[in-house]
């Protein structure tokens, strides 16, 4: 298997929900293990996410899990997932689903540097950039 990098995302108690989310945006194969899965079942959190993990037709992996009882967790202060390429018609198509209940902290258009680039909160208050690069000439 060859090495990957991908953004592994902490959550409250909403990773399942979150993971079905970007699902429905990107497509692809979700697999989640709760806690309960791996230890008592009626523990508290049992039914929280322990590991979840989307695979997606493009080739992104995401990562994410619930934050055990106990633990603090402190929402999106971590992370911004980063979305880049030249195939402008998808990545607007996820940029639409990307901000659908979410807040555009930066407006997908041109920018000085010639590529359309954006970044939004999704409605999970996960922080991200999308960036389509400009035509060669």
């Amino acid at each position: 298997m060859v090495s990957r990098l991908n953004p592994y995302i902490s959550f409250g108690e909403t990773a399942r929900a979150a993971l079905e989310f970007y699902r429905d945006v990107f497509g692809g194969t979700l697999t989640v293990n709760t806690f309960g899965d791996f230890g008592d079942k009626e523990a508290e959190g049992a039914d929280l996410v322990m590991h979840g993990m989307l695979e997606t037709p493009g080739g992104f992996t995401l990562m994410a899990a619930d934050t055990p009882p106990g633990m603090e967790y402190t929402p999106g202060s971590s992370i911004s997932v980063s979305l880049s390429g030249d195939d402008a018609a998808e990545l607007r198509g996820y940029w639409e689903k990307l901000i659908s209940g979410g807040t555009v902290a930066v407006p997908l258009e041109k920018q000085m540097w010639g590529d359309e680039f954006g970044m939004c909160l999704d409605r999970f208050g996960i922080s991200w950039m999308v960036n389509i690069s400009a035509e060669s000439a």
